[in-house]
């Protein structure tokens, strides 16, 4: 497969989920990006359109870690948890970005869910 058929089926699989998937002030959506080398988390209230909080594996405290990138996925989705709870939310919905649920994705959910927040 080559990169371009690989990116536009993600972006495919993207289009479609963000069709049944929104978020809105009382349950805003946990997006994730996953690049090769980070991995990114917002919490967006699609009805405003604004990011209420997010996090990534390139904020200082977690991009110091000697550690692989499974484990930093996770604290990016205890950290981006922690900001939410912060503010008052509980419930996201969430938007694993076309990507598989599989992983750092995987663990991003996972570490958000230990921090507190149902999906």
């Amino acid at each position: 497969m080559s990169v371009n058929v690989k990116t536009a089926r993600r972006q495919r699989i993207r289009f479609n989920i963000r069709t049944k998937i929104s978020g809105t002030a009382a349950k805003p959506r946990l997006a994730i990006f996953r690049s090769n080398a980070d991995i990114y988390a917002q919490i967006i209230d699609d009805v405003n359109g604004v990011t209420l909080a997010a996090a990534s594996s390139r904020e200082k405290a977690i991009a110091g870690q000697k550690i692989s990138k499974v484990e930093k996925s996770k604290l990016v989705g205890d950290a981006v948890a922690k900001k939410a709870l912060e503010l008052g939310l509980s419930e996201v919905v969430f938007d694993r970005g076309g990507n598989l649920y599989h992983g750092r994705v995987k663990s991003v959910a996972d570490g958000a869910r230990e921090a507190g927040l149902k999906f």
